[in-house]
């Protein structure tokens, strides 16, 4: 029935579709409790009124909010996609500007301790991110190797490192090895246990993604190399790796992103990383959160660097597998 309704009158279909949109965004915005403080702000002469009326005027200020977002949605759908994307991300960053202000911060603060944040602590987690990174890939690239390895020791030893370093947290496994390497009469440096837990945990997870790559190159692909001459190494290097890298790039992207911001947990021994400098700073003058937006701003600015690469590499990538 509603079905045939549609096909009939697609025009006011639409129409009631949208209406009906509109209202269960009002009413959902009215259940979460919105504030209609905002509209005395704007308009100052409803402020009485809306002291008066505080139901009215949540329902008042859901619908205005409902009646905006429209608005905006249907002033977007006139633009190319591309002035979309962009109109969005500057909305959102808007948004994201304006409650972050909401906070009441101390901008004087943040624009004196900005400085050392980035000199100190934004070097001190891109070397640590940096070398894990390089370590992590060495590692999962062993890894992938011996899972896919027809000897059994070779194999049972790269299945019990994935199985402990993904079952254990990253937090415990700093722990352990910067307090445990001691017992066993080894001392290690806060930075060093940093880059060797990160490595030793993402080089885990990425095990996985580098075996998953090389299995989705067909058998036929290594057949043909073995009969042109080329050696195990060289097919694995020549013929399946650059194949397998278009699987391997998004999920292993993503790691790198998500070991650069775990890298704040190397703060917890003592390491001068942005966390622990926007914690340590902020202890000065009580102004905590003022560091933590800052430093966090800090790690969204150095993980778009990081899709950014990402992009780029699955781009040459894609150019490569077309030809």
């Amino acid at each position: 029935m509603i079905g045939r309704l549609i096909l009939i009158y697609p025009e006011a279909s639409r129409r009631a579709g949208a209406l009906l949109i509109l209202t269960l965004v009002v009413l959902a915005l009215y259940m979460l409790g919105v504030s209609s403080a905002w509209i005395g702000h704007v308009l100052p002469a409803t402020a009485g009124w809306l002291g008066e009326n505080p139901t009215m005027g949540r329902l008042a200020s859901s619908l205005l909010i409902a009646l905006i977002v429209a608005a905006n949605w249907k002033a977007l759908r006139q633009l190319s996609r591309r002035q979309q994307v962009v109109g969005v991300w500057l909305e959102l960053f808007v948004l994201l500007m304006l409650f972050f202000y909401s906070f009441d911060l101390s901008f004087a603060f943040i624009a004196k301790k900005i400085g050392f944040l980035i000199s100190q602590g934004v070097v001190t987690t891109l070397y640590i991110s940096a070398i894990s990174i390089v370590i992590a890939t060495v590692i999962a690239l062993a890894g992938a190797i011996a899972k896919l390895s027809s000897n059994g020791v070779i194999y049972g030893l790269a299945t019990f490192y994935t199985s402990l370093f993904r079952g254990l947290p990253l937090l415990m496994q700093i722990y352990i090895i910067y307090l445990g390497l001691p017992q066993v009469g080894y001392v290690i440096g806060a930075v060093p246990a940093g880059i060797l837990a990160l490595s030793l945990c993402y080089g885990a997870y990425m095990t996985e993604i580098f075996r998953a790559g090389i299995q989705s190159i067909s058998r036929g692909q290594t057949e043909g190399a073995t009969a042109l001459g080329l050696s195990p190494n060289q097919t694995l290097a020549l013929v399946i790796l650059p194949q397998a890298m278009r699987v391997i790039i998004p999920p292993t992207g993503n790691q790198f992103i998500a070991m650069l911001k775990d890298s704040s947990l190397v703060s917890v021994v003592g390491v001068w990383e942005i966390m622990y400098l926007a914690r340590t700073q902020g202890q000065t003058e009580f102004r905590h959160i003022e560091m933590l937006i800052t430093a966090s701003m800090i790690y969204w600015i150095l993980s778009i660097g990081l899709e950014y690469a990402q992009s780029r590499i699955e781009e040459r990538f894609g150019r490569f597998n077309a030809r």
